[in-house]
């Protein structure tokens, strides 16, 4: 007899969808995924990716027991060991640091998962406990959000299903076909009805294809595009004046910098038609209502938190906020009220306030010998293909004193360097619950199979090192339901009903922002913060250039970014072989002029170089790349690369003007072409 069921789940993966999943198992095998077609959300469809699950779940290059390093650091050579012994040299190796200085240990995790349990939960009570140095997890969201609390009082915007009902759309860096597949479903609604599509990226996406403009910026220049249109919104008198008056802060000074930045002036600094901006300024200020789905790809760069305010004040000034289908959506993550003080439980401190090591820098950090680190544990991530300026990330990992411990599901490039690799849970084997950044439901994962082979989950690991050190306080022998549980209070989410369906909205009015009521000091949207001013920044937003803005420099004159490539999230999927077999291999787009002036042709390997170190790759002359900006798409596993490298060779460890963040498109390059023999790993 057989036993088939079906199992309610939720996707891990850095994707603001965070779809729900149902996994059917036959006799204790995962036989199918599919989107739940109950959650209105993921409405029974899948990206390309996640489709793909059971056949990362059950590749053949799972890690399946414990390993410890038999070979040099980067040469990837192990020898399987039992858990008992991993764990017992493990405690003790990080026991000895302890006692000398715990904060020579680092935890690196970001979003490999970003469910609540697996991400955030019993690994912050084990490293809070030990006293090791903290983590600012900032390689993706920080310029933008922290600019948006400045500005909104959090990550809050707009509700994504009612941009279905909005008339103009501003899509601004985003590719939303290839990473918010969900919102485009909205998007293409609405265009149905009628509505008009802009797509603003410096790149011609797959979603700018699917636009009805494409306005293709400078990389860095969003600011100044922003500004131009506040600038005409005011000339034109396209302004809702009582908005203004009872629900903003700020507005004159405001006023007196946008009239700064006629179109002109903004079409020289971004490098797009002065009519372009002018006719977009004009339909921004006259189509009600308007919305403006803003996404992290624009903020990547030097002044990436201040454009993220400076598009963040346009809804306020046309009083898009009063309709639900009006007003901006970055991120919905500050709507959820969740319980992370008794997740993470930071009371374990004890009152010690160990140093903060920025991942971004992780490569600086880890080569600083005035305070060295001497443990590092990473997990949820992959910092050697994911990091910026990976040369020196590189180096630092290849430390014969650094004690590297590596929770991984596949022997990635961070994996090779480490001295014991720990096989991880897939989100079909654990226990998990989610917020959203893309919608406002909470999500339930429940396990679907039983781990494989010795896999087990974070959660796990972290509950028998505490074990292994001594920690007696009760929290470490909490459950992983039990941790479901606590990350949202009963009164905000009926647990008994998230687990009957998979999934539970949050009860919010359709348009939060209609009165004002900003989750602000002010309760307005504060075009000038005065708590920016109070730490000797500028209280208004302002267009602050590029680190290394296009055109610029001689030696290096071609912008790149490094957006995804569509089949893979980060660095997860690269090696599911469908997936890396559609992307085919590592390539840089290269637009047509700038290809024929280095003699490059489609399909050459070129060599890719600034001075933080070079790529090899192929090159694609592509009419997705404008004139002086290249894309180098990402982010591939080096050891997949032509020369055991990746783009992030290239990318720099400089920070975002508002929280602390990664420059990685804030990038000068040379391209040229090189021979086959040149390039052999």
């Amino acid at each position: 007899m057989t036993l088939e069921t079906q199992v309610l789940g939720a996707c891990p993966h850095d994707c603001p969808d965070t779809c729900a999943l149902v996994t059917t198992v036959h006799d204790g095998v995962a036989v199918k995924l599919q989107g739940n077609p109950a959650h209105p959300h993921t409405a029974g469809v899948l990206c390309t990716k996640v489709s793909r699950y059971i056949e990362r779940n059950d590749h053949p290059e799972r890690l399946l027991q414990p390993l410890k390093r038999s070979g040099p650091k980067g040469s990837g050579l192990f020898e399987p060991v039992s858990w008992d012994q991993a764990l017992a040299d493990i405690a003790a190796r990080l026991d000895e640091v302890r006692s000398n200085n715990p904060e020579k240990i680092v935890p690196y995790s970001y979003a490999g998962t970003m469910g609540l349990v697996q991400g955030e939960s019993m690994d912050r009570r084990f490293f809070h406990k030990l006293g090791a140095s903290l983590l600012d997890r900032t390689i993706c969201s920080t310029a933008g959000g922290e600019a948006l609390g400045f500005t909104l009082g959090g990550k809050v915007g707009m509700r994504v299903e009612f941009f279905a009902d909005a008339k103009l759309i501003l899509i601004w860096g985003s590719n939303s076909i290839a990473s918010n597949l969900h919102f485009w479903r909205h998007a293409q609604a609405a265009k149905r009805s009628g509505a008009r599509l802009v797509c603003i990226d410096p790149r011609k996406t797959e979603t700018a294809d699917k636009c009805d403009e494409h306005i293709a910026l400078l990389p860095g220049t969003d600011a100044a595009l922003a500004f131009a249109l506040m600038h005409e919104l005011i000339v034109n008198d396209w302004l809702d004046h009582d908005y203004i008056e009872r629900y903003t802060v700020g507005w004159a000074q405001l006023r007196e910098r946008a009239l700064q930045w006629p179109p002109s002036r903004a079409a020289a600094v971004c490098g797009v038609p002065e009519a372009q901006i002018v006719e977009l300024a004009r339909a921004y200020g006259s189509t009600k209502p308007a919305a403006i789905r803003l996404n992290y790809g624009m903020q990547r760069v030097r002044g990436g938190g201040n454009a993220a305010r400076a598009v963040a004040c346009l809804p306020a000034l046309v009083g898009a906020w009063r309709d639900r289908a009006g007003g901006l959506l970055l991120s919905s993550s500050g709507l959820f009220p969740v319980d992370r003080a008794a997740l993470q439980r930071p009371d374990l401190l004890a009152g010690r306030r160990p140093r903060t090591i920025n991942m971004t820098s992780i490569g600086d950090a880890l080569l600083d010998t005035a305070n060295p680190i001497e443990a590092l544990v990473v997990y949820n991530s992959n910092p050697v293909a994911i990091a910026p300026e990976s040369g020196k990330v590189v180096a630092g990992f290849a430390r014969e004193d650094l004690f590297t411990v590596v929770l991984e599901q596949f022997q990635t490039d961070t994996a090779d360097y480490a001295d014991y690799v720990l096989p991880a849970t897939t989100q079909l084997e654990h226990w998990d619950i989610h917020f959203s950044y893309g919608h406002t439901d909470v999500m339930l994962n429940q396990p679907a199979v039983a781990p494989r082979g010795q896999a087990r989950s974070n959660t796990w690991v972290f509950r028998e090192l505490a074990k292994r050190m001594g920690f007696d306080e009760p929290c470490f022998a909490d459950d992983d339901e039990t941790l479901c549980r606590a990350a949202f209070s009963p009164e905000a989410v009926d647990f008994e009903a998230l687990q009957a369906e998979g999934f539970a909205t949050l009860k919010l009015p359709d348009a939060p922002y209609a009165q004002g009521n900003f989750p602000t000091p002010s309760g307005r949207c504060e075009f000038f913060s005065a708590r920016l001013a109070a730490h000797g920044q500028d209280g208004l937003p302002d267009h602050v250039p590029n680190y290394e803005p296009a055109g610029s420099s001689k030696e290096f004159p071609l912008a790149m970014i490094s957006p995804p490539a569509r089949n893979f999230l980060n660095s997860s999927f690269v090696n599911v072989r469908s997936l890396r077999a559609i992307e085919g291999e590592p390539l840089l787009e290269i637009n047509e002029a700038d290809a024929l002036a280095r003699g490059i042709v489609d399909g050459a390997t070129v060599r890719v170089f600034n001075r933080r170190g070079e790529h090899h790759c192929r090159a694609e002359v592509s009419r997705r790349a404008r004139p002086g900006v290249v894309h180098g798409l990402g982010i591939w596993w080096r050891k997949l690369g032509l020369d055991g490298t990746n783009v992030n060779q290239l990318t720099s460890q400089r920070l975002t003007d508002i929280g602390r963040g990664p420059t990685f498109y804030d990038c000068l390059v040379e391209v040229e072409s090189v021979a086959e023999a040149a390039v052999a790993p």
